[in-house]
């Protein structure tokens, strides 16, 4: 097991991927090829590390997702609060003889109201985790060119074989 993940850490993405390039870049050449010899043991320890480290990735992504979720629920548990308390409102707001008309009026819009700010709610629900998951996309797209970019200079330095 790697030391770092011992210790309870998980690397970054992009520090592995330095990781890998520095040991391109160190290892030996092999004279008159563009190849280089690496550590293979640094080389696989690096890579079981990214097989580490980018789930972690997408798992921040899933908590996004459930969080998402929660706040959804949240919303609609008191949209259905404030409405019930709003129609509770209504019925005891008409049933006073005297003003029935206006109570109704009142009533009516304390619905409508709660139903706009429910609304409100999950529209800013929506616009945090669409923010969230585009932020998510950005670093993965990065990691990901990062991890070709650093395939792409060992097979560049082995001369193009795979």
């Amino acid at each position: 097991m790697i030391a770092s993940q011992e210790a309870g850490e998980i690397m970054d993405i992009h520090t592995l991927i330095d990781k890998l390039e520095d040991l391109a870049s160190q290892g030996r050449s092999v004279p008159l090829t563009r190849n280089v010899i690496v550590d293979e043991d640094r080389l696989l320890d690096i890579i079981d590390q990214m097989r580490v480290s980018i789930p972690d990735e997408i798992n921040r992504g899933k908590q996004i997702l459930a969080q998402r979720d929660r706040i959804l629920a949240q919303a609609s548990e008191e949209q259905a609060r404030t409405i019930e308390i709003a129609n509770e409102k209504k019925e005891q707001l008409i049933s006073a003889s005297e003003i029935t008309i206006d109570a109704k009026k009142r009533a009516d819009q304390i619905v409508s109201q709660a139903m706009t700010e429910a609304e409100m709610i999950k529209r800013e629900a929506d616009k945090y985790t669409l923010e969230k998951l585009r932020q998510l996309e950005a670093e993965m797209e990065l990691a990901l060119n990062q991890v070709r970019n650093g395939i792409h200079h060992i097979q560049r330095d082995q001369g193009g074989d795979d």
